[in-house]
Order: structure tokens, then sequence, then C-alpha cells
């Protein structure tokens, strides 16, 4: 079957896109990723067939700073210039990321099978959950209770909004109000990263993190004995601002008390004067660029991130608990489900001190690792995510 993968262009969207792909190609089916070219190069080196998906631009009447415009408005222009594209394309399924909605909506308007992909934990709204954002578990108890009811309430109108945005966005392109949703939702994550929940969908499946790396390229790990610390700074707008500078001082022998070795993995490079804050560690144990963090991770001992879901996702698989710099977006969220678990510790807000101290009680305490390598381990009680799209298009019973 030809699998058309629609995502945005953010790394945290394309490259689980990206990774899902070659693992329909390895399967023997065809594959094409309708993104942002930013990744063409590392993506054709790799052997993805990769597209730009149509309209992602936001023009002049485009409002980003309006959730409901941005996922409504802009996807039902998207979905008129996609729909065209996929038809000539001779697509038999699309896998559309939870925010690229247009996949949906052009594979709708071409009669085609389509499954939803959510390259982290499943984030719809529950009626046995908090909601998703606050970071909080949910209640126990009549209080407990009362306390998540309350808080669902209160952001129903937001909720309702949205989908009255989405339904004229809809019928503006010919479709139903109502969407019957996607005949599959793929959720890319960790179950030991997951939450119950009571009302879990219908054809709803755990399928693993989907992990990419943009680069071959292997880090040159500084020499010595001492612990190897990453850092690995948030990839979205929605990161803590000048984090790199603060948790590299924080990692300074001077500050931390004890000498560590440093590698600091980004897509830019640090910047002088924030390497200049690690100073002071005699020949500086550090190493910064563009490397593969999967083989990075491997011999790590703590993770510092912005605990976005896909680096949180490599650092489980490795068995690397983590220090947790939450930004916006679901980074909150994602890094109290961490530290609840037992795998890390967040810092907010932002300070040496606070990252210092972090570090050090993860380094100290050999249980947060165990709790990491437990979350990995859940990895394997997952679904393989080809064969459920081989029985959407009927190739598999």
């Amino acid at each position: 079957m030809h699998v058309a993968l629609v995502a945005g262009s953010d790394a945290g969207h394309a490259f689980p896109a990206f990774a899902l792909a070659e693992r329909f190609v390895s399967a023997g089916h065809r594959a094409t990723v309708y993104t942002g070219l930013n990744w063409s190069d590392a993506a054709r080196r790799r052997g993805i067939d990769i597209a730009e998906l149509p309209g992602l631009a936001a023009t002049d009447v485009d409002d980003d700073a309006d959730a409901g415009d941005k996922l409504s408005a802009r996807a039902a222009r998207m979905a008129q210039l996609l729909a065209p594209v996929l038809s000539d394309s001779g697509a038999d399924l699309v896998v559309s990321d939870v925010i690229t909605v247009c996949g949906g909506w052009a594979a709708q308007l071409n009669g085609l099978p389509w499954i939803e992909l959510s390259p982290h934990p499943l984030y719809l709204p529950s009626r046995g959950l908090p909601p998703i954002g606050s970071g909080l578990a949910p209640g126990t108890g009549l209080r407990g209770r009362l306390r998540d009811a309350l808080m669902r309430a209160a952001t129903a109108t937001s909720i309702r909004k949205g989908e009255r945005q989405r339904a004229a966005a809809r019928v503006s392109i010919g479709l139903p109000a109502v969407d019957d949703g996607p005949s599959a939702r793929f959720v890319a994550t960790l179950p030991g990263l997951e939450m119950a929940r009571p009302d879990w969908p219908a054809d709803t499946h755990l399928i693993g993190p989907l992990l990419w790396e943009p680069t071959d390229d292997v880090f040159t790990r500084p020499n010595g004995a001492e612990p190897l610390v990453v850092l690995a700074p948030s990839t979205a707008e929605t990161g803590a601002a000048d984090m790199v500078g603060v948790v590299l001082e924080a990692l300074s022998e001077r500050v931390l008390g004890r000498r560590v070795r440093v590698v600091v993995s980004g897509l830019h490079r640090p910047s002088a004067d924030d390497l200049a804050r690690f100073g002071g560690n005699g020949p500086a144990p550090i190493t910064a660029g563009l490397g593969r963090q999967d083989e990075v991770l491997a011999h790590a001992r703590v993770l510092i991130c912005g605990s976005g879901h896909g680096i949180l996702a490599k650092a489980m698989t490795a068995g690397v608990p983590v220090v947790a710099v939450p930004g916006g977006g679901d980074q909150w969220e994602l890094a109290n489900r961490l530290q609840r678990a037992g795998a890390g510790r967040w810092v907010r807000p932002l300070t040496v001190a606070g990252v210092a101290e972090a570090v050090r009680a993860v380094l100290d305490d050999p249980g947060l690792t165990r709790c990491a390598e437990r979350i990995g381990a859940s990895g394997a009680d997952t679904v393989d995510p080809v064969a459920v799209a081989e029985r959407r298009v009927g190739l598999c019973a």
C-alpha cells in the first residue's frame, strides 16, 4: 500500500512521522511524508520520500495566536490544497499528526481511510482525569474527584468554542460538521508515561515511541571517568528561555560541588558566553553540537532537557533519569508525570541553584535510574502500527 503521512515541520512532529515511514517501508510498503522541507536533506539521506505539505506557511490572514483558528481555519485551507495532491499520489491510507488536522480532512475529502498519530501520550479530555496540561495526578477521594470535575468544567467552555470553530471550518470545505474521527489512533509513547483512563477510545493503540535521529554523526564524549551529563535544550518555541547558559553554570564544578563531563546536544551550537559559564573545571570536559542522542544517552548518568516527549522517551528507553526544565505546551504535563513515576526531577523556575540541586539529587539516588529503566522496559507492551494499518486497508484479517 501507499501510505501518506502528514505532519507539521516541528521536530517533535516531523521526526515521529519519519520514524513511522521507515517502519512502513521496512514492511514492504511505500510511504511519503508531507511536511516542511527544513528536514528534507536528513530525510532523503535516510531514504525517506518527503514532499512539501501545501499551505504550511502562515499567511497574512492566519491568526496563530488563536489555537482554534490555527487548528480549524488553517486546517480547512490546507486540506483543500492537500486533497488533490493525495489523489494524484495514489495514496491508500493517510496517517495524520494529531495537530496537523488537514491530513485527516484531506483524507475525508478523498474518501480515504485515515489514522491519527499522537507523537506523545493521549491528550484527549477524559472524565477520569484532570485537564491535560495541569500536571496533576487524578484526584482521589471525594475532594480530589470534585477538584478534577471543577477543573474540567472550567475548560469546557474553551473546548466547546473549539468544537464550533472546527464544525464551521469543516462545513466551509464541504465536509459534515460532525467529524466521525479517524478509523484508528496511534499513541506513540511508552506505556509507563501514559495515564489510565476509564474512557480509553476504541481502536486506539499504544505503539511505543517513534524515535528518529536527524544525523548519523556520533558525539566525541569528553575524556574522563566522571559522570556524563547530557543537556538537550528544547526544540519547541515554548521551551524555557536561556536554558543552556543557566544549566551550564549549574554544572560547573564551583556550583555543583563535583566534576562532571557534559555533552550539549542541540540543533544549534551554544554561544561562547554560554560555554564560558561552564568554565573553572580545568580543561573543559564538554562537547557541543549535533549528534545521535540515542548513542550518547547509552553512556549518560543524567539527561537535562526541556521535557518534550521525544527526548524523554529516548531517555527512558536508555534507562537514564531526567532533570526536566519544562517550558509551556505539554512539557509541564510530562515533567510532572516523570517526577511522579520516580524517574526524574523537574525544576521551575529555572535557576542555577535549582538545577544544581536537582542534578545532585539524581546522581546520588540510584532508585531514579531503576525507575527510568522500568518505564523504558514498558515499551515491550505495545502494538505493531503497520499491522493495524494493514487491517484498515484490508491487506490482512
